[in-house]
């Protein structure tokens, strides 16, 4: 996404340059003109999300998505995706196109994925995103979403976001939760059911050198962190011909989404610190019950424990 992001906006720097300068001065009219549609819902289409590109994507890992109890097309929903990894790929494959099937195992529910907002500053890529039905991870876009665009809505946070991708390892399963309460006050606030998801395999699809708190390179991370929203992570896959090469393909390992119980939650207008902590809790005892339960069955073992910091 960076990288096709800055190549968009150099291409169309260029362009107006040229003789096809015309061509660049109708996209950013357009671009102008289309700039609030990301955070108004977007403007998905169902032919980019059943592409079959995606199903290739989704049968290299492969990935699944597994449903464990019925969603309501009445209600609307917070999913809280975990782990973020480095590219959130089970994320991108579930929830941003139709490889898994997901608008048939929940009929009636439409997943709006979240995502940096400065993704939609960039040209052309923009419109990538849109088309996908991704929007940006912004409290006004969630609120008009829940609360302006009828039911069956389900917005998807990858909850850990930037600052957990930066512990992602292959094997170690650690979200970073305990302090993240805002999804939750939102949920309050719109009365929207909170719906736990774990991706298992997520932090085994790139490998990462992760540099020592307190060391140089945490410390330009966390700097990157804060002035633009993510944090550059030196990480690595395979190469493109031969799994046993290095390249920023990523493995192909097996990635599997278990959607869990859906949480009711009641509207409240103005809810206390004390109701955001008791469902905050609720939410916590759900994802761990989901991870101890399924972790066996998709390449855990027993004695391996979720760590939530």
């Amino acid at each position: 996404f960076c990288i096709t992001g800055v190549a968009c906006t150099v291409i169309l720097l260029y362009l107006f340059c040229t003789d096809c300068w015309l061509i660049a001065a109708l996209y950013l009219a357009w671009l102008v003109f289309d700039w609030k549609t990301p955070y108004k819902g977007g403007r998905r289409s169902r032919r980019f999300r059943n592409w079959a590109a995606w199903r290739y994507f989704r049968d290299y890992f492969p990935i699944r998505l597994v449903k464990t109890h019925n969603l309501l097309p009445s209600r609307n929903y917070i999913f809280g995706y975990h782990p973020h990894g480095i590219l959130s790929i089970g994320a991108f494959c579930n929830f941003g196109t139709e490889a898994t099937g997901v608008s048939k195992k929940f009929p009636g529910i439409k997943p709006y994925l979240g995502t940096l907002a400065g993704y939609f500053r960039m040209p052309f890529v923009r419109e990538y995103l849109i088309s996908a039905g991704i929007c940006p991870v912004r409290r006004d876009t969630i609120d008009y979403i829940l609360s302006k665009n009828g039911t069956g809505n389900a917005v998807v946070i990858v909850i850990g976001g930037t600052a957990e991708c930066l512990d992602c390892q292959p094997g170690k399963n650690s979200v970073t939760l305990k302090q993240r309460k805002g999804f939750v006050k939102i949920a309050l606030q719109h009365g929207a059911n909170l719906v736990p998801v774990y991706s298992f395999g997520e932090n085994n699809a790139y490998k990462q050198i992760e540099f020592d708190e307190g060391s140089w390179g945490r410390w330009l991370q966390r700097k990157f962190q804060k002035r633009i929203g993510f944090a550059p992570c030196l990480f690595y896959g395979c190469g493109f011909f031969f799994t046993d090469s290095w390249g920023f393909v990523p493995y192909p390992i097996p990635i599997t989404t278990v959607v869990g119980e859906p949480i009711a939650v009641p509207k409240m207008e103005q809810p206390t610190q004390k109701d955001v902590d008791l469902y905050h809790g609720m939410y916590l005892t759900s994802l761990q019950k989901l991870f101890d339960k399924y972790k066996t069955e998709f390449g855990l073992s027993e004695s391996d424990e979720l760590e939530i910091v």
